[in-house]
């Protein structure tokens, strides 16, 4: 007689084990496209505005963000670009390769300003969530900068992020979102009083917004060389614990060295990847002549990239953690007869499909 108890049977999972979480395929898909295969996220960020870009005519920006993108794109899980220069050239000339996702940045570069000096938010004039998801875009990326103790601009903010949230999930669209930190009236980046808040904003920034998007892109919560590496390490834990969705850490034009030793510190408490730009490429425009420039992104921001992505796919968490889920789950789960008439039920769809369980046209 043997001595081992029975185990019950591993049945696979159905849809609503993802449809519960807000897995729908749009959201799937997008994830898929957008990560390495083990689901852990490598972006090159080059969405930035013309101030930050160097050139002094639309072309010359053109082809800067179109040269990042060539010589980089191949070592990255995707690239995020912005609309106004960037995602149909990147799409057009092939820059962009074709095994890498595409995300592509909703607001506009320019929010307007309260009386505190609280920023509220606008898309991109002539730009929308629909026409990235008609596009083609695998993701797209909201810049919402949060002050969630100025209660004018927050709830102002809030109320812009739960539309923009609510829109992507009717398309059905990947969202990433990115709350930044910045001064109030009075203040600037190096001021005490801001410095001292920053980790509690980031914090806190997550517990309140984090619900409304798919990828949350996060700021380093704290400074290093200011903070000890133990209360950055908590600031971590607190930022890891208050985030409802997989979160990715940003560069904010950090050195590379400063910005990889903060991923570094990320990934052992949860975050699921990075999200940079000028950390990798800034030098780019210190280049004398395009050849050179082409020839440092080719090489030294390529390779730049390629450590972070090598330390992100060996140590940082994938999605799905995030949601309890494994690979393995995944690939066994089964999706019932007659979902594509039950899906999305708002878009239009041929009458009269009969899915056995009432009337769906």
């Amino acid at each position: 007689m043997s001595d081992e108890s029975p185990t019950a049977e591993t049945k696979p999972l159905g849809a609503t084990a993802l449809l519960a979480r807000g897995l729908t395929p749009g959201k799937l898909r997008g994830l898929q496209r957008i990560c390495n295969a083990n689901g852990t996220l490598s972006i090159l960020a080059i969405d930035h505005p013309a101030s930050m870009m160097h050139g002094t005519s639309y072309g010359e920006i053109v082809h800067s963000k179109l040269d990042l993108c060539r010589q980089i794109g191949p070592a990255t899980s995707g690239v995020l670009i912005d609309a106004y220069y960037g995602a149909w050239p990147a799409i057009a000339s092939g820059a962009i390769p074709r095994d890498r996702g595409l995300l592509v940045r909703l607001e506009m570069s320019e929010a307007t300003t309260n009386q505190a000096g609280g920023l509220l938010s606008k898309i991109e004039p002539g730009w929308s969530a629909e026409k990235a998801k008609l596009m083609g875009a695998d993701a797209v990326k909201l810049l919402a900068p949060y002050a969630p103790h100025e209660p004018e601009s927050a709830e102002y903010q809030l109320v812009f992020v739960q539309q923009v949230y609510e829109e992507c999930k009717k398309l059905d669209l990947l969202l990433m979102l990115e709350p930044i930190t910045y001064p109030l009236a009075g203040e600037s980046k190096t001021d005490r009083r801001f410095l001292a808040r920053k980790a509690d904003t980031v914090i806190e920034s997550a517990r309140q917004l984090s619900r409304y998007c798919d990828v949350f892109k996060v700021e380093f919560p704290g400074t290093l060389d200011v903070e000890s590496d133990d209360q950055l390490a908590d600031n971590l834990q607190a930022l890891s614990e208050s985030s409802e969705r997989p979160w990715v850490l940003l560069s904010a034009g950090v050195e590379y060295p400063q910005y990889l030793e903060q991923l570094q510190m990320a990934v052992e408490v949860g975050c699921s990847g990075f999200v940079g730009g000028r950390a990798f490429w800034k030098e780019y425009f210190e280049q004398l002549d395009p050849a050179a420039r082409t020839q440092f992104a080719a090489t030294t921001a390529r390779a730049r990239v390629a450590e972070a992505d090598a330390l992100v796919r060996e140590n940082a968490s994938p999605w799905f953690d995030r949601y309890g889920l494994s690979l393995e789950d995944m690939a066994g789960v089964q999706v019932g007869e007659g979902w594509h008439a039950r899906y999305a039920r708002h878009a239009r769809s041929a009458p009269g499909y009969n899915t056995g369980l009432g009337d769906v046209s």
